[in-house]
Order: C-alpha cells, then sequence, then structure tokens
C-alpha cells in the first residue's frame, strides 16, 4: 500500500513507534543494521562504512571516490527495499531518494530538547552533560550527512508530509495517527503510479551501479533517468569518448531502451 520513510532526532522515539508501526500494519521495518548489511553486501568495505553512515564526511573522506560509490550503493539499497512495498525505512537518506514518490508517507519525529535529554539520562543512566553531548553529536551528523549527500536541510518541514513532536504523543497516540493517514492519503491510483516510479529509479541506479563498478566507466556524479523505455544518463565527463563508451555499454545491458546522453564534457574536471 505505502513506503513509510522516517526522519527522527536522537531519542524523538523513531525508531520505537517504527517498530510498533510494523508490528500493527504488517509492514517490514528496514533499521539502520538492514541497510548497512546491504550496502555491505552490494559490494563497499564494512571497513569504511563508519565514515559515512549517516553523518558528514569529514575533509578528505568527502573528496575521494569512497563518498560517492557508498552513495550509488546506498540509493540502490533504499530503491530496492522500496521496490517491495509496505515497509517502513528508518534515516538515511530515505526521505530523500524517495522524494515525490506519490505512495511515500513521509515523516519526521522530533521532540523538546528538555524531553531528549531525560531519555537519554534514563536509557544510559548519564548525567546532563553526557546526554547533552549526545544530543549535540547526534543533531550535528545528522545535519551534515543531509546537506554533504543530498543538499537539503533534514530539518526543512517541506521535505515531510508530517512532522510529530513526541513530547507530546505517545507511541500509541502516534501509531494509530499514521495508521489514519496511510487509510485517507493512499489511494490505488498512488500505489500503482508510486510502484512504477520507484522500480523506474531503482532501474536508473542498477544501470549506474553496473557502469561504475562492474565496467569501471570513470564518470562522475553519474545518474540514470528512466522515463519508459528511454534513459537518459547524466554526469561529468573528461572525454567524449568516455561518453560514446557509457552509451554503448548501457545499450547493450538495455537493449530494449532508447540510451541518450546528457553528460558534460569538462576536460580539466579532476577528482581526488
Amino acid at each position: 500500500m505505502a513506503i513509510i520513510s522516517i526522519s527522527r532526532q536522537v531519542a524523538a522515539l523513531g525508531d520505537e513507534i517504527a517498530t510498533a508501526l510494523a508490528d500493527k500494519i504488517g509492514y517490514a521495518f528496514i533499521d539502520r543494521k538492514r541497510i548497512e548489511k546491504r550496502i555491505v553486501e552490494l559490494g563497499f568495505p564494512q571497513s569504511k562504512l563508519s565514515k559515512y553512515d549517516e553523518r558528514k564526511p569529514g575533509f578528505f573522506a568527502s573528496l575521494v571516490k569512497d563518498r560517492d560509490e557508498y552513495l550509488n550503493y546506498l540509493q540502490y539499497a533504499i530503491l530496492d527495499e522500496a521496490d517491495k512495498g509496505n515497509c517502513i525505512l528508518i534515516g538515511r537518506g530515505s526521505s530523500s531518494i524517495l522524494e515525490d514518490i506519490p505512495n511515500l508517507i513521509s515523516l519526521r519525529f522530533v521532540s523538546k530538547d528538555s524531553v531528549r535529554l531525560e531519555r537519554l539520562k534514563k536509557e544510559f543512566s548519564w548525567n546532563d552533560k553526557q546526554a547533552q553531548v549526545r544530543i549535540d553529536e547526534s543533531d550535528s551528523n545528522r545535519k551534515g550527512f543531509h546537506k554533504s549527500f543530498f543538499n537539503m536541510e533534514s530539518e526543512d518541514p517541506q521535505h515531510y508530509l508530517m512532522t510529530l513532536n513526541t513530547s507530546i504523543l505517545s507511541i500509541d497516540e502516534s501509531v494509530r495517527l499514521i495508521e489514519s493517514i496511510i487509510k485517507f492519503h493512499i489511494t490505488s491510483e498512488k500505489e500503482a503510479e508510486g510502484k512504477k516510479q520507484v522500480s523506474q529509479r531503482l532501474k536508473g541506479q542498477r544501470l549506474v551501479n553496473q557502469l561504475i563498478f562492474d565496467f569501471h566507466i570513470n564518470i562522475n556524479f553519474l545518474r540514470a533517468v528512466v522515463d519508459g523505455d528511454v534513459i537518459t544518463l547524466q554526469g561529468v565527463a573528461d572525454s567524449q569518448g568516455l561518453v560514446e563508451r557509457a552509451v554503448q555499454t548501457a545499450a547493450k545491458l538495455l537493449p530494449t531502451c532508447e540510451i541518450r546522453s546528457a553528460i558534460s564534457i569538462v576536460q580539466d574536471f579532476k577528482t581526488y
């Protein structure tokens, strides 16, 4: 029926509500560990995951190819889960990756700082200082992650269908509210169009990953926009020959599709 994406502040009960909601409506809960495991299975080194996973990359980490590889694997993992439908995805930029999908219910959970402080103190037996450090660190990392990878402000409400304040709403109240949104907001038409769009985005991301990781075609910021049987490649290359190779390879991989190029050629463009 729906794809639910959740963005949350630390100690705003995002994971607890997602777990309760999944149990209540029978959806699959795609948590942090499942996404991390999938990214590693796809080929990203486990040893490098901590540099990028829901945190702003450090200066040098943001300059290397690992950053773009992580993003390509992350987008594929999120789209692959969404393609199965009836799932709840939490964090990892899922709201950005799936933005504008018709059957997406994008939610953000927030809470007063004083309430978050008390929750962390109770859960970990911390003092005020320890809890505040955790809040500041988490808020900074999540804000930096979304800005670095998706150029968006994670706190901006325009990216979400609704923001829920869990200082006021209980877990049970939040679950019942989300249930009602699914019932009245998601139609069969939205579901069908959403499934189509997710499938197209997944097809495009699969092609991008094949070109980059299997055929080692070094086009920066490579993206494949799928519109029916027409696929347009976008990105930045340093030669026309590289563009032609990408188009020819894509055509062999997807012989029933028309492959077009909107790749820019910048000969002095270098990555580090």
